[in-house]
C-alpha cells in the first residue's frame, strides 16, 4: 500500500484542485479525492510515457515541455496540448526576464562595486593630497673642515610630535 501511495500524486492537492473548480459550498468526498488522485496520477503516467517514447526513439534522455505538448497532441488531447503550449511559451519567457533580471542585478552589483572602490581610491587619493609636504632640514657637522650634509625628508607634523624620520646622508 505505500508503495503504491508514493506514486500516487498527494491527495491534499488533488482535492484543493477540485475545490477550486466546484461552487464554493460543495463538498467532496474522501472516495471522489482518491478516485480523482488514481485518475490524475494514471494521466500523468499516460502522456509522460508517451513524450518519454518519443525522446526514446530520437536518442534523447531528457523530456521536455515540447514532448509533453507533442504527447498530449498525439494522444488526442489536442486542447490541452493549445492549452500547455501558450503556458509553456509564457513560462519560458518569465524564466527569460527573471534570468534577465538577474544579469542586470548582478552586472548593477558589479558597476556599484566598482564606483565603490573608484570612490575609495579618490577618498585615498584625497587624504594623500591632505598630507603636508615634507620639511628639508639640512644638518651639517661643525667640526670638520669638509662638512659632510645628512639630509632628513621629513613632514611638519613628525618633527613637532618626535616621530622619527627618513634619514639620506651624502
Amino acid at each position: 500500500m505505500d508503495d503504491e501511495q508514493d506514486q500516487l500524486l498527494p491527495i491534499a492537492n488533488v482535492g484543493r484542485v477540485m475545490k477550486q473548480h466546484l461552487p464554493p459550498a460543495a463538498r467532496v468526498s474522501k472516495e471522489a479525492k482518491q478516485r480523482m488522485q488514481e485518475c490524475a496520477t494514471e494521466f500523468i503516467s499516460f502522456v509522460t510515457s508517451e513524450a518519454s517514447n518519443k525522446c526514446r526513439t530520437e536518442n534523447r534522455k531528457t523530456v521536455n515541455g515540447d514532448d509533453v505538448c507533442w504527447a498530449l497532441s498525439s494522444l488526442g488531447f489536442d486542447d490541452y496540448a493549445d492549452t500547455t503550449v501558450r503556458y509553456l511559451h509564457k513560462y519560458r519567457e518569465a524564466e527569460r526576464a527573471k534570468a534577465d533580471q538577474k544579469k542586470a542585478t548582478d552586472s548593477d552589483k558589479v558597476i556599484k562595486d566598482e564606483e565603490s572602490n573608484h570612490t575609495s581610491c579618490q577618498a585615498a587619493q584625497q587624504q594623500t593630497d591632505q598630507i603636508p609636504e615634507p620639511t628639508l632640514l639640512e644638518f651639517r657637522k661643525m667640526d670638520e673642515p669638509e662638512p659632510d650634509i645628512a639630509v632628513i625628508y621629513c613632514n611638519s607634523d613628525s618633527v613637532e610630535n618626535g616621530k622619527s624620520a627618513g634619514l639620506i646622508a651624502s
